[in-house]
């Protein structure tokens, strides 16, 4: 009797039919392996025949990447030397283009440097210049402190004016040609002549009056201002007719003498504002000068005495060509007189040798005469016709006379 196992869909499987359908799933099993391993030979065999073509192709294509890898490098070889080449002469091209920009660049840095060396040199004397002139200006400041302190003073102010007025005079004029403080008929005194041509100096006033100009610059008010102007304009009348009537003298003087301002500001502060001063001066005859007007002014007259001293030279000279002319008239006359001398000399000359000629051809004919008796007085005679010499007309020397 079979086993019962198990009951499967309605049917009872027994033992038997278990290992019989064990045995069937074992063969089953084992061909299904002996497929499988068939298979997986014939899956290697072409396998590894498809390897070995794989790897024919391979060894194919590795020959020609080889052989491209040749080329390749061949090219490579050649693409590095042209290369090598042109990097070469780009090289020098480089250099040469360097070089060029390196020397323009030098000469541009150079002449950079030396325009910046010159305006660093100009700069530099200008702020020399202007050093000097802060340092003039400074003294200036000096000065001006110094020049109104100076004016504040009357005699101080008349010193001032004294002092410029002469030193203009002497840088312009010789020493002979003007005079300080010289003394006119009259006892009047001026601060300075200068001797013209004619004779009569020029007077030249340095006092002019300042105290007014001073107050008028101090002036605050309307009323200061007015005052301080009235003031200037009647010192300077003042001062414009004494000037007249001092130094002006007929005859003796020139018709006009010159008022000194000793200061150019203020003779343009009067010239501007006070026109009516100046008028009156000028009908008056007298002129008023600033510092540069006067060496203007003392240029002329230098000019003048000038003239004056070519003129008298030339009168001089004249004089001398009239004496001239005479000696030579006398000269002439005494060279004519000398001339006859020597014709008649000539004349003299030429008749002697009239004379002498006259003679040699008589002493021919002599010597040509034929004497019969050869005697030696004969010879002796002959010999004396050749040897013969007449002084017929001798002539002393003649003494020139006195005059000749």
């Amino acid at each position: 009797m079979r086993g019962h196992l198990f009951t499967l869909g309605g049917l009872s499987i027994d033992t038997g039919t278990a290992l019989v359908a064990l045995a069937g799933v074992a063969v089953l099993l084992l061909l299904a392996i002996i497929v499988v391993v068939a298979r997986t030979g014939r899956l290697r065999a072409a396998s590894a025949m498809a390897q070995a073509i794989r790897a024919d192709e391979l060894e194919e294509r590795l020959s020609e990447l080889l052989q491209i890898q040749n080329q390749a490098s061949g090219r490579v070889d050649a693409m590095g030397q042209a290369l090598a080449g042109r990097q070469a002469e780009m090289a020098r091209t480089v250099n040469e283009r360097l070089d060029s920009v390196t020397q323009r660049v030098g000469q541009s840095m150079e002449q950079t440097t030396r325009h910046t060396m010159d305006s660093l040199r100009a700069l530099h004397e200008r702020l020399g210049i202007i050093d000097n002139a802060h340092q003039n200006l400074a003294e200036l400041t000096v000065q001006v402190t110094t020049l109104r302190d100076v004016l504040a003073n009357k005699q101080s102010r008349g010193a001032f004016g004294q002092a410029r007025m002469e030193a203009i005079v002497r840088d312009g004029m010789p020493s002979d040609a003007y005079a300080f403080q010289h003394t006119l008929s009259t006892g009047k005194r001026p601060d300075c002549v200068v001797f013209l041509p004619d004779g009569r100096p020029l007077c030249i006033d340095a006092k002019f009056p300042l105290e007014a100009i001073t107050a008028l610059h101090d002036a605050r008010t309307d009323e200061e201002k007015k005052s301080a102007t009235q003031r200037l304009r009647q010192d300077i009348t003042k001062h414009v007719t004494d000037i007249a009537e001092k130094y002006l003298i007929p005859g003796e003087t020139q018709d006009t003498a010159l008022m000194f301002v000793p200061s150019e500001s203020v003779y343009a502060e009067i010239h501007d504002g006070f026109d009516d001063i100046i008028q009156k001066a000028y009908r008056a005859r007298v002129v008023l000068v600033s510092p540069s007007l006067l060496m203007l002014a003392i240029q002329v007259m230098q000019q003048v005495l000038k003239d004056a001293r070519m003129r008298d030279a030339a009168d001089e000279v004249r004089a001398e060509v009239m004496h001239m002319m005479g000696d030579v008239e006398r000269l002439r006359d005494r060279v004519s007189r000398l001339g006859s001398h020597f014709d008649q000399v000539n004349e003299d000359v030429r008749q002697v040798l009239i004379s002498v000629n006259k003679i040699g051809k008589r002493a021919v004919r002599i010597e040509d005469l034929d004497f019969s008796a050869d005697t030696p007085a004969a010879d002796e005679a002959s010999r004396a016709a050749k040897d013969v010499r007449v002084d017929l007309f001798p002539v002393a020397p003649r003494k020139l006379q006195a005059g000749e």
